[in-house]
């Protein structure tokens, strides 16, 4: 655990899989795959890892040109490398585009992300290739998962650091915002949020607490009761404006019989 870092130094499939990056054994087929995989990265690649970033999802019909309109917006380009197949040398559908400044580079990779190139909807990630040893493309189980917050998500990079493990040591981590406890509580103070150490601490305030706890819920049992007195009294009052309604409705016809049945006799005499 003194090891433990937010970001990774080295890729780790298993440690990439983990939220904190502390499973022992792995939990999807992914993992395995990335695992017992033999991949060898292309020593053969020039240009700086650290200003470069890797665009995927791209159409087969985009060109380097498309790509350079495209990506020029955000910063000067030093250099484009679209993937082709050696032998046909139709593309792959992704390409490593290189900025000149880092400033470019990290408005590429927030604004560029799931922009629509050629009717494709493209995915922006920084190359780790060359800046993270041992690391595993995505095709082949590894990678960091995408931009999505659901599936098959991995940790470490810079975009999705680990989570700070629970049996972790209290550490003090600027990454975190964390700093001595009573800086942090007087920041907390600041802020209007509650003492809860204070308040475990004072048992006078803890009865008052319980006792607002149970009249609230003795006011809300009373409204309770008092709605339930208000709609039986209302079912009730419908009840009897119903039976009224039907009885008038009886006496009507019955007026309406005898006036009919007078009138019959009257003309049989």
């Amino acid at each position: 655990m003194n090891e433990w870092a937010p970001i990774a130094k080295e890729y780790d499939p298993l440690k990439a899989g983990s939220i904190d990056g502390t499973d022992e054994e792995p939990h999807d087929r992914a993992i395995w795959r990335a695992m017992l995989a033999r991949y060898v990265p292309n020593k053969g690649v020039t240009g700086d890892p650290h200003l470069t970033l890797f665009v995927a999802r791209l159409n087969l019909q985009t060109t380097e040109e498309k790509l350079k309109e495209a990506f020029s917006r955000y910063g000067d380009i030093r250099k484009i490398r679209l993937v082709r197949d050696l032998v046909t040398g139709f593309s792959k559908g992704y390409a490593f585009i290189e900025y000149k400044e880092e400033r470019a580079l990290l408005k590429a990779h927030r604004d560029a992300n799931r922009l629509v190139i050629d009717q494709h909807e493209i995915f922006v990630d920084f190359e780790l290739e060359r800046t993270l040893k041992g690391w595993i493309p995505r095709r082949l189980g590894g990678g960091f998962g995408g931009k999505k917050e659901s599936g098959q998500l991995r940790f470490g990079g810079r975009d999705r650091p680990f989570r700070k493990p629970i049996n972790l040591p209290t550490m003090k981590s600027d990454f975190y915002g964390e700093g001595p406890v009573e800086k942090r509580e007087r920041s907390w103070s600041r802020e209007g949020a509650r003492d809860w150490r204070a308040r475990d601490r004072d048992p006078e305030r803890n009865r008052d607490n319980r006792w607002l706890e149970r009249e609230r819920s003795w006011a809300w049992g009373e409204s309770n009761r008092e709605r339930e007195r208000d709609s039986k009294e209302e079912r009730s009052r419908g009840r009897d404006r119903k039976d009224r309604e039907r009885k008038d409705r009886e006496r009507d016809r019955s007026r309406e019989r005898d006036s009919k049945k007078q009138r019959d006799d009257d003309k049989h005499r």
